[in-house]
């Protein structure tokens, strides 16, 4: 199973059992449970595919807080040439690493059937639209 899932503006694609490192929330402590609700991509063992306009409904990412951690040092060197500017600042990332325990589904998530989806030039202008020019 193979799931897209959005977290504070960021997108993240785990299956179960994978670890994750995500930006620190603060609220979380060592085995503290989560539960991610905004899927946007879902794919079963069967190789069914269900995509979100724009959340599938029914999935939810069920994970454990491993730890909170801090990730490797990023050096930031900044420098001008022929002037005596150089800046060497370095930086270390807070983050919560979880592991992925779950995913769970209902079984009336519907399937995305690309061939009864229609497409732009399908869909019926109502009066007052218009399509920009085109």
């Amino acid at each position: 199973m193979t799931v897209i899932f959005q977290n504070r503006g960021k997108q993240y694609k785990v299956k179960q059992g994978e670890f994750l490192k995500l930006p620190r929330i603060n609220s979380l402590k060592k085995d503290d449970l989560v539960n991610f609700d905004e899927i946007i991509f879902f794919k079963n063992e069967k190789g069914e595919s269900f995509i979100g306009s724009p959340l599938v409904d029914g999935v939810s990412v069920k994970a454990k807080v491993v730890e909170q951690i801090r990730d490797k040092k990023i050096v930031v060197f900044k420098k001008k040439r022929r002037h005596n500017y150089r800046r060497k600042i370095g930086h270390r990332q807070d983050l919560t690493l979880v592991k992925i325990e779950e995913v769970q589904f209902n079984k009336s998530v519907k399937k995305t059937d690309p061939q009864t989806a229609k497409s732009p030039k399908d869909l019926a202008l109502k009066k007052g639209e218009s399509n920009n020019g085109s």
